[in-house]
């Protein structure tokens, strides 16, 4: 039976109050990617000891199809036919192991398995599922119609295997069993590749998705196509006509709402089995090069899928690599968009949490720093992630397939003989540098995990806007100019902003802000409400402008960074926000190499110089709208402040650069300050904080950048700490303790992190240097500085 680092058995798991309640409590679960089918049974209880080692409470696993099946169909579990296939064996050795598991079983996998983890027999015998895409070409990957009658009716044969064995090991029955992942990456393939899922079949549902939404003769008006006829409306869809902007738009819309069918089919599979005690998960993916950029692609492809469903919620899958001040933002981003498509129980995970050297080819063409994995996790705490799982947290060796298909190697991965050659533990069970930070880091927010389990990240005035369908770019037929246009303005300018520098300059500032849903309803009470920064492009559809303009009418502050909008979604002038703001779009002007656009900052700002920037929009402002930024070229406003209704707005026309002062001062003139400053003589701290309902409270401190700080943090009544110094190294993170309760009266502050919780006595670790705690009503503690005391565990009281 599973049980907690208490020895506590473990009996139920649920979502709540975006907490992951275990017997009923909020707890952080540590899980690590351990792949049974690619060790032999004799090592699998050395990685789950390694694994226990690092602090971790469970292990997750891949569960694929490929693997388990057998050339003639038939399927072992139990090892029978190869030690590879014994998932049982492995699930009964995690329970005596006291680990949870978090259960993976597809039916796609990916893991750099051959077909994403689907068995070579359900291609042979259904090529029907394999889809077509842009004018009737074949796709690409390995990806199948998802609700192809025959690939459904094989995924449900899969099920029907492996669930009831899931079923009976759930955490309700005295098994391991604590969460289930349906499919993986789902829609990932038809992205990468820019191959919607055009099949006959597909078509036909379509037109009848089409017709439900805009009625016959709408769609003959929006796309040109009469969905009557058949012949006609498959060759109009799978090749558009130029401008196809309403189309483009519907399709990515469309993948939606067959994703949703999908996970609904998978979740009722797997129901149907017995599989009805523990949460069902939903892996998000999109990260690329290092960067979270294209992230909220995945978050759009797949929330409707999730959003507001019970027992379901969604896990981020990131490979950033290092965390600097370049993508510090991206990681915070995806964490808030992810939440902002949330319901109230749906917490925050991380289904694969990049761990390891980052060397994936195995050519030394990339070492990533071991300090990544502890400010990335950090990060993710800090932002109330529940779960975390490092994947892949042990290598191992990819078994022959057991039939030959004559690819190179017959294996059933293409990454040759040894896998996870940058994991932690090695394929041959051998510890690389990134394992004992892991277990450090594990271990440094262990200490405070009876808190964090049950906190929330607090936040600044101010919350990042989120428009999903700025990210329904994943399909453009090739010959569609217009398309393309459109595509590459959102992908300059959404999310983040132009160059990243919207959501980099908050981050960086000291402001902690989360995201919102703006194709959701918002609230325009101007006493609730957050001011709303907005990276706009020159698209957003009519009902986020009307949306938005009724926010700011209201009483509602926004911060407009970018294009000001201009067309809906479907191409059309569309100016609804422009016009509610009093401010109309003019000219754009972008840089190249022999035009330097620059503008000049002027009244209330802090900048006092020129400043090149790549692009700006000429803004016509109407009335008394104050203009705080120009072009230097002609004069003409790129940045304008106006007061419409009740509600206040800045309209910043351009790219402006990250300086951070000047970001302050836009957000100071909304009524927006940080809660927390900092005198770091350099940027690259990240500051947030978490609360539970007891006022109690972690001060998160995260220097992603190259240089040593000591600063002095203070709040709005002065400086923490008794204005004592805080020592953040370079690479580092703290989590310091505010107003937190103990048996012997209440820790108003430690400059140490907390160790945990020892006989009703908070423990602390010593960092060696600037160490101190105090007591309310009580003088400070303070060690003196010593080296050699770094990593010692005090008692306090």
């Amino acid at each position: 039976m599973a049980d907690l680092t208490d020895g506590t058995a473990v009996e139920s798991v649920r979502l709540s109050r975006r907490r992951l309640l275990v017997n009923g409590k909020p707890e952080l679960v540590f899980a690590g990617e351990v792949h049974y089918f690619r060790l032999h049974r004799r090592d699998w209880a050395d990685r789950l000891d390694r694994l226990t080692e690092a602090g971790c409470t469970a292990v997750a696993s891949y569960m694929p199809w490929l693997v388990h099946e057998r050339p003639d169909g038939d399927i072992d579990l139990r090892g029978h036919t190869s030690e590879y296939r014994d998932l049982v064996g492995f699930l009964d050795l995690a329970a005596e192991r006291g680990l949870l598991v978090i259960a993976r079983p597809g039916p796609f996998v990916m893991a750099e398995l051959k077909n994403e983890g689907i068995p070579y027999r359900v291609y042979r015998e259904h090529p029907e599922i394999l889809p077509f895409g842009w004018d009737g070409r074949p796709g690409t990957t390995r990806t199948v119609d998802y609700l192809a009658a025959g690939f459904l009716a094989e995924v449900d044969r899969w099920y029907a295997e492996i669930m009831p064995i899931l079923a009976e090991r759930q955490v309700s029955r005295g098994g391991p069993v604590a969460a289930v992942q349906l499919d993986n990456e789902i829609g990932m393939l038809s992205w990468v590749s820019n191959t919607p899922e055009l099949t006959d079949q597909t078509l036909s549902d379509f037109a009848v998705w089409s017709v439900k939404h805009w009625g016959s003769d709408g769609v003959r008006t929006r796309y040109g196509l009469d969905p009557g006829d058949e012949r006609a409306w498959r060759d109009g869809v799978r090749s558009p006509a130029p401008g196809s902007l309403a189309l483009h738009h519907d399709l990515s819309e469309y993948h939606r709402d067959r994703y949703d069918r999908y996970v609904t089919h998978l979740r009722a599979g797997a129901e149907s089995h017995g599989l009805t005690d523990v949460p069902f998960l939903i892996n998000i993916h999109g990260t690329g090069g290092g960067r979270g950029r294209t992230y909220p692609i995945g978050i759009s492809q797949l929330y409707p899928s999730y959003r507001g469903k019970p027992g379901l919620t969604s896990g981020s899958d990131h490979y950033l690599g290092d965390l600097t001040v370049e993508n510090v933002a991206d990681l915070y981003v995806m964490n808030a968009f992810m939440a902002a498509v949330h319901d109230e129980d749906q917490p925050l995970t991380s289904l694969e949490f990049e761990a390891g050297l980052g060397d994936y080819g195995e050519d030394l063409s990339r070492q990533v720093p071991p300090e990544a994995l502890a400010l990335k996790t950090r990060l993710c705490v800090a932002q109330a992630n529940r779960l975390v799982n490092y994947y892949l947290f042990a290598g191992g060796h990819n078994p022959p397939l057991e039939e030959s298909v004559g690819d190179g190697n017959d294996r059933i991965a293409f990454t040759g003989e040894r896998h996870g050659f940058t994991a932690p533990i090695g394929p041959e069970g051998v510890p690389n540098a990134s394992y004992p930070v892991l277990r450090e880091t594990v271990t440094a927010v262990r200490g405070a995990a009876h808190l964090l389990a049950d906190m929330d990240e607090e936040y600044d005035g101010l919350a990042l806007g989120f428009v999903p369908d700025h990210y329904l770019t994943e399909y453009c037929h090739p010959g569609d100019d217009a398309r393309r246009e459109v595509v590459a303005e959102l992908e300059h300018f959404r999310g983040m902003g132009s160059r990243d520098v919207v959501a980099r300059a908050m981050l960086l500032a000291g402001f902690s802000f989360p995201a919102v849903d703006l194709q959701a309803d918002l609230d325009t009470d101007p006493a609730a409400g957050r001011a709303i920064v907005l990276a706009s492009a020159s698209t957003l559809a009519a009902s986020v402008q009307q949306r938005l303009a009724d926010f700011v009418l209201a009483g509602g502050r926004l911060l407009l960074a970018g294009m000001l909008p201009s067309r809906d979604t479907d191409g059309t002038a569309c100016t609804i926000l422009g016009d509610a703001l009093g401010v109309t779009g003019g000219e754009i002007v972008t840089g190249n190499e022999r035009v330097f656009p620059s503008v000049l900052a002027q009244a209330w700002t802090t900048a006092h110089a020129e400043v090149r920037v790549g692009v700006m929009q000429h803004l016509a402002p109407q009335g008394d709208a104050e203009v705080f930024t120009r072009d230097v070229a002609t004069g003409n406003p790129v940045a304008v402040e106006v007061r419409p209704g009740r509600g206040h707005a800045l309209v910043l026309a351009c790219d402006y650069t990250c300086d951070l002062d000047f970001w302050t001062a836009l957000l100071a003139r909304l009524g927006v300050r940080p809660r927390y400053t900092h005198d770091a003589t350099a940027p690259g701290i990240a500051v947030t904080s978490t609360v539970d309902e007891h006022d109690q409270r972690l001060l998160h401190l995260i220097n992603v950048g190259p240089v040593d700080q000591e600063i002095v943090v203070r709040d709005g009544t002065g400086p923490l700490f008794d204005g004592a110094r805080v020592h953040l190294p370079a690479r580092s993170g703290r989590m310091l303790p505010l107003n937190v309760r103990t048996d012997d009266g209440v820790l108003a502050w430690s400059t140490c992190e907390l160790a945990g919780v020892r006989d009703g006595a908070l423990l602390v670790r010593r960092t060696g240097a600037g160490d101190a705690v105090r007591f309310h009503g009580k003088d400070p503690h303070t060690w003196p500085d010593a080296p050699k005391a770094a990593g010692q565990v005090v008692a306090l009281g």
